[in-house]
């Protein structure tokens, strides 16, 4: 009898120590990814951790493709993404045995920039596509000072670039010279404190430091993203392997409700319809 009951006690004690580990696995999140959503992602992980004591959200950047990669490697539950997935990384997922589903959370439209003290008013798609392949090289060429264009661009591993590329390059390659970012914020930088500089940006990332320049004469702005007038305009992704669950359902579901779209909006970027 005596047997028994240390038996029933050292499986009570047991119990005790595994449930409490267990509950605690189940609040913690890894998100991570593109440098345009992370202001959201990061944001919206304060809110809802304080909503959510529970909860355990790690955040970080380092770019579509790298976001993308992590989910893929399995050390990242939330891929953060500013493009969809290319066909390669599908074939990679297949291969690894992974199921990405993406999830829209806002809208965004990529604006170019300019220093602020740069007199030009606005370029079209070809005048831009021909400062990045080396065509235009000089602002008088486009009826602003005689100042070399300092070209600024995103590394290979954003999807910003990714988007940029597609829409406003059509695939052709950027100038050797280009000075590539690994983040949105680096972009805005420098292009604040270089005169001659052109660069690209998501719309979390304007402010008065910089220019921002209409294209083919619309503004860039929440209503003309929102309305898809505005031409280098797109969604935001988060990209989970399979459905969603726990944590990272619950996560996913607070940014679609009303108070994550209006962090989105805090954030600078365009709440979905």
């Amino acid at each position: 009898m005596k047997r028994i009951t240390r038996t029933l006690l050292l499986t009570c004690l047991v119990l005790t120590l595994i449930v409490p580990i267990s509950q605690a696995g189940v609040g913690q999140l890894v998100v991570q990814g593109s440098t345009t959503v992370l202001p959201i992602a990061q944001a919206a992980a304060e809110v809802f951790m304080q909503n959510n004591p529970q909860a355990n959200i790690s955040v970080r950047g380092g770019g579509s493709g790298n976001g993308i990669a992590a989910l893929i490697e399995g050390t990242c539950d939330i891929a953060d993404a500013s493009r969809p997935m290319k066909v390669k990384e599908i074939l990679l997922c297949q291969k690894k045995g992974i199921s990405p589903v993406p999830h829209i959370v806002a809208m965004d439209g990529i604006a170019v920039i300019v220093h602020s003290s740069n007199p030009i008013q606005g370029l079209n798609m070809e005048q831009i596509k021909d400062i990045y392949t080396g065509k235009l090289t000089n602002w008088k060429e486009l009826g602003g000072r005689d100042q070399k264009i300092v070209v600024v661009s995103r590394d290979s591993a954003s999807g910003t670039f990714e988007t940029f590329n597609e829409i406003v390059l059509k695939g052709e390659k950027v100038i050797p010279e280009a000075l590539a970012q690994a983040s949105n914020k680096t972009v805005a930088t420098i292009v604040a404190t270089t005169k001659g500089a052109i660069g690209y940006v998501g719309l979390g990332y304007l402010s008065e430091t910089i220019k921002a320049l209409p294209v083919n004469g619309i503004a860039p702005e929440r209503e003309t993203v929102g309305s898809g007038k505005y031409p280098i305009s797109r969604p935001l992704y988060m990209y989970t392997n399979g459905a969603p669950q726990e944590v990272a359902k619950d996560f996913i579901d607070f940014i679609w409700s009303e108070e994550g779209q209006k962090i989105v909006e805090e954030q600078g970027f365009v709440s979905l319809p």
